[in-house]
């Protein structure tokens, strides 16, 4: 192994990691703070030779990360009946999160919160959800969307280094819909195509002013990032022109694309960034992994100057950060956002419930839950679903932290209350991805408010929030 002076594939501000795995006792010094927040700038070894070394690599960093897949869950494809997302993509059912052995939910939910953790029994798909290679972390896109940009723009999002690491059956449908907020009448405006700069002024000259337009024109233009630029640290094997905002906010929505936040440090305490959808941004008042930006608009300028290089300007500059200017080119990205509209819902009325004469009992029975016994509405109020706030659930009391493929289970800290309004088109769920079905959430919160709820009363929940 080089030593880490001389391995410039890894942030400085990870090489805690590649510490730990040399001693018990550098694991104690860096597990709580890195060497330095800042990332290695000077590249002294041959891309040629990092490229190969991280290619040679790549298998067993792949076998890693799926074995501890594969024991968190069930990634089994199985549909659920009947139910399918606006473009007719099956919706996944089912628990998918592994017991631990000689556990059932029903006996979790009976244990206090300290027995859970001193027997150690907390599921482990219910913990944090490391990257698939946490140490070098990164924009990491699923192959259903590399493929269609490369046949639309000849732009390559593959990594030499990684591959994604979901089925693509627990995904969001792809390309997914779009809905303004302008034009409810015309319900699917993205006639089944992924928007990219090469479609955008067939598909909706007529629709948008030129002014969004533009915006939307920028939200599809490739600009430099991280892992996607054209310096000798990249992780493209070509240069790379970048990536776009619609890259992982597909259409507005989300393609299930995955990398690590920002502002954190140092390596193994940075979260999994499952993408959000835009949809509904226009309700929304926090943004940002952090949720310290206020306005689309705040957000939009960030990712550019600052998530797209892991929050460090230096290694922005020698990239090529596109700053964009606030008056003209964000306002116009953030209008286009604001536009973007929650899926149809036909069984819920202008207040966000349901109608009595559309839903079915169980349905109804999941409404009485979801305001009254499982405490959901405590945070998703209607009618969209959200407080616009942030809370700590804090899920670590049920387990001890430690090390797991380079991510520390530890706090997650506050999270943002996410919109509800269609979240049976948004799967994996919370903010890491961490649960793959409606049904894990449900799990994930009924021991997590300790909420006792039966099996009947889950399955009811579940149903009410399909139809969201």
């Amino acid at each position: 192994m080089k030593p880490f002076w001389i391995r410039p594939h890894l942030t400085v501000a990870g090489m805690g990691l590649l510490l730990m795995s040399m001693g018990a006792a550098d694991a104690q010094e860096t597990s709580g703070r890195g060497l330095t927040s800042y990332m290695p700038v000077d590249q002294t070894e041959p891309f040629a030779d990092v490229m190969s070394r991280m290619k040679a690599e790549k298998p067993k960093v792949t076998a890693r990360h799926q074995q501890l897949l594969t024991q968190r869950y069930d990634l089994g494809n199985r549909p659920a009946q009947g139910v399918t997302m606006s473009r007719g993509k099956a919706v996944q059912e089912g628990v998918r999160v592994k017991l631990p052995q000689g556990v059932t939910w029903a006996s979790l939910a009976a244990m206090s919160p300290e027995a859970v953790r001193e027997k150690g029994v907390f599921p482990g798909g219910l913990m944090p959800l490391p990257h698939p290679n946490h140490p070098e972390g990164g924009m990491l896109f699923p192959k259903f969307h590399i493929d269609e940009i490369k046949r639309q723009e000849g732009r390559d999002l593959t990594r030499f280094d990684l591959d994604f690491d979901l089925p693509d059956h627990l995904l969001p449908e792809f390309p997914p819909p779009i809905f303004l907020t302008t034009r409810p009448d015309l319900g699917d405006v993205s006639q089944g195509k992924l928007v990219t700069i090469m479609n955008v002024q067939e598909l909706f000259n007529g629709l948008l002013n030129p002014k969004q337009l533009e915006g939307l024109r920028l939200l599809v233009t490739p600009f430099p990032q991280q892992q996607f630029n054209q310096t000798a640290d990249r992780r493209s094997e070509l240069p790379s022109r970048g990536v776009t905002c619609f890259d992982c906010h597909v259409n507005g929505h989300s393609n299930g694309a995955t990398h690590l936040v920002g502002d954190i440090r140092p390596q193994e305490f940075r979260h999994r960034i499952e993408t959000p959808t835009l949809r509904g941004v226009n309700i929304q008042r926090l943004f940002g992994s952090q949720r310290a930006l206020k306005t689309v608009e705040d957000f939009t300028e960030f990712e550019q100057r600052a998530a797209y290089f892991d929050g460090d300007p230096v290694i922005a500059t020698k990239k090529g950060v596109n700053i964009l200017e606030r008056g003209s080119q964000v306002h116009f990205m953030a209008e286009v956002q604001a536009l973007l509209d929650f899926p149809p819902a036909p069984k819920l009325r202008f207040d966000g419930k349901l109608d009595p004469k559309k839903a079915s009992e169980s349905e109804v029975r999941g409404q009485t839950l979801f305001f009254g016994k499982a405490q959901c509405s405590v945070c998703h109020t209607p009618p969209y679903y959200t407080d616009n706030l942030m809370h700590n659930l804090r899920a670590e009391r049920f387990y001890k932290p430690r090390l797991v493929n380079g991510a520390m289970m530890g706090a997650d800290g506050p999270i943002k209350t996410f919109p509800l309004r269609g979240i049976k088109e948004s799967p994996p769920y919370l903010h890491d991805g961490r649960l793959l079905t409606l049904e894990d959430t449900v799990e994930f919160f009924n021991l997590v408010l300790e909420t006792r709820l039966n099996e009947q009363e889950k399955k009811d929940l579940v149903a009410f929030m399909r139809v969201l």
